[in-house]
């Protein structure tokens, strides 16, 4: 059993850099952010992410604990891959996650580990490439602060 909680902005989507960094950070900042999902909020060819700084957002998950998710939804591949490896550098780990309403949406975790590769990624850099002890293991650290 996973206890953890992935935040992820779904309104207000209008603000400017420093608001909206600002607002990531608070929930970055939350004990109870164990992930924190699709950063910038965009949808490819849709809609523009909100702007961030990318560097205080990172900073503040490796200062935090907090992981940050890589999207594999193909309409989003959010985080950006331009971003993992400042990510790793900073020591933050990353997630590759489907963002499944159902369980269609599953297969989308390939589009997700292309873009992770894509970054440079490493399995040891990235939370859901642990095996279960390990993963079980860092969820309890989290909860414990």
């Amino acid at each position: 059993k996973f206890d953890f909680v992935v935040a992820s902005v779904h309104s207000n989507l209008k603000m400017d850099e420093d608001k909206a960094t600002t607002r990531l950070i608070k929930a970055i900042e939350n004990p109870y952010t164990t992930i924190l999902g699709h950063p910038t909020g965009r949808l490819l060819l849709s809609r523009a992410g909100y702007p961030l700084d990318f560097k205080r957002v990172i900073d503040a998950c490796a200062a935090n604990g907090v992981v940050i998710e890589i999207n594999a939804n193909p309409l989003r591949l959010d985080l950006d891959w331009r971003w993992h490896r400042y990510a790793v550098e900073k020591g933050v780990l990353l997630s590759i996650n489907p963002d499944a309403h159902r369980t269609e949406g599953l297969h989308d975790m390939q589009y997700g580990v292309l873009v992770a590769q894509k970054g440079g990624l490493q399995a040891s850099n990235c939370l859901n490439a642990y095996a279960l002890d390990a993963i079980t293991t860092y969820f309890n650290k989290k909860k414990q602060g």
